[in-house]
């Protein structure tokens, strides 16, 4: 494995992070009404980013 191929794999996992965070957090403003919504779109922006968890979706 190439120093690039680590970085990029330390690049998806932050953006992981960050995403994981973001989802939280709009779920905590909108006291989980839209939950369901707000997962949906996180699991699509994910996949469009190529940092989703389950490639197999």
């Amino acid at each position: 494995m190439g120093i690039f191929d680590r970085f990029k794999g330390q690049a998806k996992d932050k953006a992981k992070d960050i995403s994981d965070n973001v989802e939280a957090e709009a779920n905590e403003k909108t006291g989980n009404k839209y939950a369901d919504r707000i997962d949906k779109a996180q699991q699509q922006m994910e996949g469009r980013l190529g940092i989703d968890d389950d490639p197999t979706k």
